[in-house]
This record gives structure tokens, C-alpha cells and sequence, in this order.
């Protein structure tokens, strides 16, 4: 299974992107999420502009057989979701560290990120 080298993973299988600017940051589920969901059939999302909190809920997924809460992997601002996801939740599962991104954040606090994992931990935890 792929974990991208550039990216940060938590324990609820989110992935973070940190943009150039060090500050902004996209988020998503991952390969593993994705493939222990099943067909993702319908993706929520909270809306820009709502400031979020770690491990506060940031939206859900609906898969055919389950509704499964995302958990804000850093605290910040969401400036943009993947409204591509309304059309075309399946995105995630096809392609979820590309297409099937969710949210776009403004971090709180970058440094937060050192405490999530790297892709070898997170490879080493789901196994």
C-alpha cells in the first residue's frame, strides 16, 4: 500500500500536505482508510471559514455500508474544500493523496505537525 514520503499520518488515518508556505495545509483519508471504507458514496465537509480544533470533526464520508466522522488532524482554519467531491466522491477511493483531497486548512500552529506521524510509522501501525 502507498504511503507518500511527504506527508504527515494520525492514528484516525488522515494524511497532511504542507504547502511551500509552511502554514497551509491539505488534508485527506488514506489509501488504507479509503480501502477499509469501500465505495465512498457521499463526502460532507465543513465549510471554509469554520475554525477547527485536533481531533475535532471536520465532516464524514458515507461508504455503502458506513458513515465514518474525519477527524481534524492539526487545529486551524479551513480555507477551502474539494467541491470536485460533491460530483465524484469516489475520487477518494481512486485517488486519495490527488483528486480525492478534502479539505484545504490554515494551521494554527506548523509545529503542531511533529506530532503526527511520519510514512513509516504510519505504515508500521496499519500493519
Amino acid at each position: 500500500m502507498d504511503f507518500p514520503d511527504d506527508l504527515y499520518y494520525t492514528k484516525d488515518h488522515e494524511w497532511v500536505r504542507v504547502d511551500a508556505d509552511g502554514t497551509t495545509a491539505t488534508v485527506g483519508i488514506t489509501a488504507f482508510a479509503a480501502r477499509e471504507l469501500g465505495d465512498i458514496v457521499f463526502v460532507e465537509l465543513n465549510e471554509p471559514g469554520t475554525e477547527i480544533e485536533a481531533e475535532a470533526v471536520f465532516g464524514s464520508v458515507e461508504a455503502v455500508k458506513t458513515v465514518s466522522e474525519l477527524f481534524a488532524p492539526v487545529a486551524g482554519k479551513i480555507v477551502e474544500t474539494n467541491g470536485a467531491l460533491e460530483a465524484n466522491p469516489e475520487a477518494v477511493n481512486e485517488d486519495p493523496y490527488g483528486a480525492g483531497w478534502m479539505v484545504k486548512m490554515e494551521l494554527s500552529d506548523p509545529s503542531a505537525l511533529d506530532a503526527l506521524m511520519r510514512a513509516d510509522a504510519y505504515g508500521e501501525m496499519v500493519g
